[in-house]
C-alpha cells in the first residue's frame, strides 16, 4: 500500500489508520505549500482532487478519507476496525462513518467560516446541532460505537484534535477530552504522532 500523505492534514487520520492495522505501507509526503491540491500525476491518478490523503493498493486508486477508512478496516480484519457483514453493529458503524463526513466536517468548517444557513437548507442541521449530538453520544459511549474503537474514531478524533487543540475553535466539552484523551492513548496514534513529528 502507498499512502499519499502531508503532515498536520486530514491525511493524520488514514496515517494513524495504517497504524492500527499493522501492515506495512509506503508513505509518500506531498508538499501542498498551501494550495489547494498539487499538479502531481501519481497523486492526480490516485485522487483526482490533488489532494491528500489518497491510498493506492495492489494498483487501486482509492480517495476520500471515509472511504479510505472503510476500504482499509474491511481489507485487514483482524484489525477489528469494523463490524463485519452481519455484525448487529455494521449499521451502527457506518453511520457514524458517514455522520463524521456529512454532518461533523461541515458543521466544523460552518463554524471556521462563520457561515449562516437555513438549519433546512444544511443537511447537517447546525453546527449546535451536530455537537449536541456528539456530546450525546461520547458522555454514554467510550467510543462512536459503543465499547469498540473502530475506524470511524480514526476520522472523528483527528477533526476534533484539530478543533479543540490546534485551532482553538470548538469548545473543549468534558466528553470530547475524555474521548480526545482514550484515543491518543492507543499504541498506534502515538506512533503515528511521531511520524508526523519526524517529518514535520
Amino acid at each position: 500500500m502507498k499512502l499519499f500523505w502531508s503532515p498536520r492534514t486530514r491525511a493524520f487520520r488514514t496515517l494513524w489508520l495504517l497504524e492500527e492495522t499493522g501492515a506495512p505501507y509506503e508513505l509518500v509526503r506531498v508538499d501542498l505549500n498551501g494550495g489547494d491540491g498539487i499538479d502531481d500525476a501519481e497523486l492526480l491518478a490516485a485522487n483526482p482532487m490533488g489532494k491528500v490523503p489518497a491510498l493506492v493498493d495492489r494498483g487501486i486508486p482509492i480517495a476520500e478519507s471515509g472511504a479510505i477508512a472503510l476500504y482499509v478496516a474491511d481489507r485487514f480484519p483482524e484489525a477489528g476496525l469494523s463490524p463485519p457483514l452481519g455484525d448487529p453493529e455494521r449499521g451502527p458503524f457506518l453511520h457514524w462513518m458517514i455522520f463524521v463526513a456529512s454532518c461533523v466536517e461541515p458543521a466544523l468548517v460552518q463554524k471556521m467560516k462563520g457561515v449562516e444557513l437555513p438549519t433546512s437548507a444544511a443537511g447537517w442541521g447546525s453546527f449546535e446541532k451536530v455537537m449536541s449530538v456528539l456530546d450525546a453520544r461520547l458522555s454514554t459511549h467510550p467510543f462512536l460505537v459503543g465499547e469498540r474503537f473502530t475506524a470511524a474514531d480514526t476520522l472523528l478524533a483527528t477533526d476534533l484534535g484539530y478543533f479543540i487543540q490546534v485551532f482553538k475553535m470548538l469548545e473543549p466539552r468534558p466528553s470530547f477530552t475524555a474521548y480526545l484523551a482514550r484515543c491518543a492513548e492507543r499504541p498506534a496514534f502515538v506512533r503515528a504522532r511521531a511520524i508526523e513529528a519526524e517529518y514535520a
